[in-house]
């Protein structure tokens, strides 16, 4: 499994629990991808809490809870809580603190870890890959901070990184950016292929208020982002106005910290709002009121806002892309110059100076979080590419979303896409609870090399819902138990979809292990 993210932690414990062994690896200092190293709070459907996960997702999930309870000084009524959320945020009904999730995934992990039936090596990033034919013989890694490589064979290779890693590295056929119109037949494509057009990429950050003046220095290129407007934006990109993602009508949001009146129980259902009026309650992932009286000095509040989104360029098959990734730190350093120094407060004034980073909770020393958030990766070309039209209400209607007979899993969310490097704004567009359909696991013609990350068979408009955390988690869970049945049978992966007696013992398989395959009866989206 080489990338370390969700979907390769969910791809390696389901090979383990298959009785096989795995090398994993990864980049940055921790595992667990967007919930952990990009710091980005659980993006979910509503009924998370009832059904649509994987029992081991769920596992995640309750694990993260009972770690507050058993280690956190909860309030009695707070630890009595069953749907404890710690944040009390507004965009998910478990927001929490980055080195949490990593504490339970690395507890899923320990059992294998010790039986040495898992090999961890990190922080290592793949350099270059070796193929015979249609298959891949080997993958070679390189320590991040020097210059010692690992060359790891094995029969079954997964590509869990964020961008889709090894697809060029083993001449894997795939797609960048937006797809045309003429290709897929897609209602929201443009007339022709786009494919530097990619979605924002996001260096988020904690921040909490304290008293006293916290303000440091000025970023170096504060000026520029200051007075940056985009075309489609209505205002400055550092201001508290944004397009709302659903109607592109100019919204204004809000930021109040510490706010005493709102309530701890939130509902969060992505179904009705967003939930980003107050940007300080939106992805908050520490309520102090959750805790005993001076356990903390200030809620804890993660930005992952609109005017964090970085889409002067792309960052994947582009020769300067660490400039980009490094001006888009620099954005999110100078939204919180600015927070700090001249927002607009409630009160008439401007800035909050008491805001102070927190990069100790995300394991950064510049305080932004360790990996920029990373919503759309190279993708391969399938044997199924999932459409719009698959998923779509306005499409599909009261029908719900297509129901491949190939399923090995489900997933929810809305077409949800960021402004991107082609100059487009928000596309949101109301999706079905969807399946996961086998085929966009498979590459047309690789036949060793599988997808488990946001890297699958999507389109750049439906990797708009099947990028976040719980559907990543599905893809990569399936595909290592793909990976595993594939080696107990003889057989590959296309021969698994093509053979009716396969498929339905994979999905049997899938089904033992509590990866649900379709969806109950639901209304309401």
């Amino acid at each position: 499994m080489v990338g370390g993210g969700l979907g390769g932690v969910a791809a390696a414990l389901a090979a383990l629990r298959a009785g096989r062994s795995v090398v994993l690896t990864e980049e940055f200092d921790w595992l667990g991808g967007q919930l952990t190293s990009q710091a980005v709070p659980p993006d979910e459907h509503s009924w998370v809490e009832q059904f649509g996960v994987t029992a081991s997702y769920r596992a995640l999930r309750d694990g993260i809870r009972e770690y507050y309870r058993r280690h956190y000084p909860l309030t009695a009524a707070s630890r009595a809580m069953p749907q404890l959320n710690p944040g009390a945020g507004y965009v998910s009904k478990l927001c929490h603190e980055p080195r949490v999730a990593l504490a339970v995934l690395e507890a899923m992990l320990a059992p294998y870890r010790a039986s040495h039936r898992l090999q961890v090596l990190q922080p290592y990033r793949p350099v270059a890959a070796e193929t015979d034919g249609d298959r891949v013989t080997a993958v070679t890694v390189q320590h991040r901070d020097s210059d010692e490589q690992v060359t790891v064979t094995a029969p079954y290779i997964l590509d869990a990184t964020e961008t889709g890693e090894l697809l060029p590295l083993t001449g894997t056929e795939y797609v960048t950016g937006f797809e045309a119109q003429s290709e897929t037949g897609e209602p929201s494509a443009p007339a022709e292929a786009q494919p530097m057009n990619m979605q924002a990429v996001s260096y988020c950050f904690a921040v909490d208020h304290v008293d006293g003046d916290q303000v440091g220095d000025k970023p170096p290129n504060y000026a520029f982002w200051r007075n940056y407007q985009p075309s489609f934006w209505g205002d400055r990109l550092l201001s508290w106005t944004a397009p709302n993602p659903r109607t592109l009508e100019t919204s204004h949001r809000s930021f109040t910290p510490n706010p005493d009146d709102d309530p701890l129980a939130v509902v969060a259902d992505q179904r009705l709002t967003g939930g980003d009026t107050n940007l300080w309650t939106f992805r908050r992932i520490a309520a102090r009121r959750h805790f005993v009286p001076g356990a903390y000095e200030s809620d804890i509040c993660l930005v992952n806002w609109p005017m964090i989104d970085y889409f002067e360029g792309a960052v994947i098959d582009v020769p300067d892309a660490s400039k980009h990734l490094a001006a888009a730190r620099e954005l999110s350093q100078s939204v919180f110059y600015w927070l700090q120094t001249e927002a607009p407060r409630p009160d008439g004034g401007s800035g909050f100076p008491g805001l102070r980073l927190r990069g100790d909770l995300l394991g950064s020393a510049d305080g932004l979080a360790q990996a920029p958030y990373i919503r759309e990766s190279r993708r391969i070309r399938a044997e199924y590419t999932i459409v719009e039209q698959d998923l779509s209400v306005a499409v599909r209607g009261d029908r719900g979303a297509v129901e491949y007979d190939d399923t090995v899993g489900v997933g929810m969310y809305r077409i949800d896409l960021h402004p991107s490097t082609g100059g487009d704004n928000y596309i949101d567009v109301a999706s079905s609870p969807f399946r996961i359909p086998l085929g966009a696991l498979i590459p047309q013609r690789v036949e060793n090399l599988l997808p488990a990350n946001k890297n699958l068979g999507t389109t750049h408009i439906t990797n708009g819902c099947y990028r976040l955390h719980p559907v990543e988690w599905n893809i990569g869970e399936s595909a290592g138990a793909l990976a595993a049945f594939c080696l107990d049978r003889g057989a590959t992966p296309r021969a698994v979809r093509s053979t009716p007696a396969l498929l339905a013992e994979y999905q049997s398989r899938l089904a033992a292990d509590g990866v649900e395959l379709s969806w109950p009866e639901v209304s309401g989206y």
